[in-house]
């Protein structure tokens, strides 16, 4: 139903608003962005049609308006954050290509996991490592099997732990998914909207390394509240040695074999970007002047096509893999992109500013709250894209109209928009874990909702306190 009434509700309100009378002083140029900006909305909202396909709107309504010409608008979705996005999409691909990343996540899990509560622990760890890295879907549909298979091992004990391990276990890994993701630039999709959106409203370059001075602190202490939360509080569990949780990570182990040569040489090429993006600051002061961490995501990619892999004329990555990257998503981030290009350039954002003087003398770290428990809940029902989408040019129109830096205001949004725990269809994670059978929907909200609130007190406090010490 809500589909239905989001199809005709996108056009009709685009049509009311650009057709309709002036709003009193916005401009024109204003009232048709924010119409046009409505219909996506709706439409992404409602998933009246795919989110990719909604993405698309924009090349189509905003040279209808006249806001900005094609050209301008199909330059959005050629923005630098995109291709950033797909050269991180092509490592992860060239990790799963070979089982690296099964390897690294068991590595993490034999040497944390010994009993129950660090066995939750491990698994939380390695999904969280993974998916910096790589996407969270992919890397909660690799942990899920594991987890299953260790399950499975243990159903035969009788103890009451074994009613409950599955429930921490599993959201365990569909929750560090997300938050794993804060970590990096390439970590979440609403991650690389924050980058476009600060390069193009307030010519400001983020890069990795300003990302993760933000996101890695974020991430690892929101990791081990949620760990304390699942195994101490909401699914308390024995914490004693068990011997067959480690036999059954040595099964798996094992099964694996050993190292493969070209599983090293995809870690070298990893390892070699990791450290590029970490130290790109000293690599320009040396004279490399137009690296960015496109430019160096990119030739990572470039590399696993060149270098051979163990079989005679083969590559580490074939470019028959790529059929697997999500298209749909890198559109995502071109329609929003030139909904915050369309933003600056008609005059909305400046006069949403104006609207929001009002609100002069509010604390920063209320706004910050409220920013926060906004996105997070709104994010259990919406795409968390979509959402992160949405916010930028309005958060930098808030810090405009307030004096206050607008970075710290869609820093708070964006990593807010991974905090959604509550529901199922909040994020894939939580989709794929509920999948299983050995989740109900009351099992996540009963975690999921004191994660909300907890991630968003730590999620505005953090940024906050980083913003007074800059």
């Amino acid at each position: 139903m809500s589909k239905r009434i989001g199809f005709w509700l996108g056009p009709v309100t685009f049509f009311l608003l650009y057709w309709g009378p002036s709003w009193g002083s916005m401009p024109p140029m204003a009232q048709a962005t924010l119409a046009a900006t409505l219909w996506v909305a709706i439409w992404w909202m409602t998933e009246a049609i795919p989110l990719a396909a909604t993405s698309l709107l924009p090349l189509v309504l905003l040279p209808l308006t006249g806001v900005l010409s094609s050209s301008q608008t199909a330059s959005a979705y050629g923005d630098s954050a995109v291709f950033l996005y797909l050269g991180g999409f092509i490592l992860a691909l060239g990790m799963e290509a070979w089982g690296l990343h099964r390897r690294i996540a068991l590595g993490i899990i034999a040497r944390i996991g010994g009993n129950y509560r660090t066995l939750v622990l491990g698994f939380m760890m390695a999904t969280a490592f993974l998916s910096m890295w790589i996407s969270n879907t992919a890397t909660t549909l690799m942990m899920l099997p594991i987890a299953m298979g260790v399950i499975a091992h243990l159903q035969k004990s009788l103890s009451v732990d074994m009613k409950i391990l599955p429930k921490a276990l599993l959201l365990g890994i569909a929750y560090s998914a997300s938050i794993g993701g804060i970590a990096t630039p390439i970590g979440s999709p609403t991650n690389a909207i924050l980058l476009g959106a600060t390069r193009s409203l307030l010519q400001i370059d983020v890069t990795f390394t300003d990302w993760v001075m933000v996101g890695l602190p974020i991430s690892v202490l929101l990791l081990f509240i949620a760990w304390w939360l699942l195994v101490k509080w909401v699914y308390p569990l024995q914490n004693r040695k068990n011997k067959e949780i480690e036999h059954t990570i040595e099964e798996e182990k094992v099964a694996l074999g050993s190292v493969s040569k070209e599983e090293k040489r995809v870690m070298m090429v990893f390892i070699i970007v990791a450290a590029m993006w970490i130290f790109r600051g000293p690599l320009v002061a040396m004279g490399w002047t137009s690296l960015n961490d496109t430019a160096i995501g990119i030739m990572g990619a470039l590399a696993l096509f060149l270098i051979p892999s163990g079989a005679k004329g083969e590559k580490l990555l074939r470019w028959e893999a790529t059929q697997k990257l999500p298209w749909g998503v890198l559109l995502l981030f071109g329609g929003g992109f030139a909904i915050a290009q369309a933003f600056q350039v008609s005059g909305l954002a400046a006069h949403v500013a104006g609207s929001l003087e009002s609100l002069q003398g509010l604390p920063m770290l209320v706004a910050l709250l409220l920013i926060a428990l906004l996105v997070n809940f709104l994010t259990e029902i919406t795409s968390n894209v979509a959402t992160a989408t949405l916010m930028m040019p309005i958060l930098v129109s808030l810090g405009l109209a307030l004096s206050w830096p607008p970075l710290p205001l869609l820093y708070t949004a964006c990593i807010a928009a991974s905090c959604a725990f509550m529901l199922p269809v909040a994020t894939p994670p939580n989709a794929i874990v509920f999948g299983s059978g050995q989740v109900r929907v009351g099992d996540m909200v009963r975690a999921g909702f004191w994660l909300n609130i907890i991630s968003t007190i730590l999620i505005a406090a953090l940024v906050y306190a980083m913003n007074f010490m800059q």
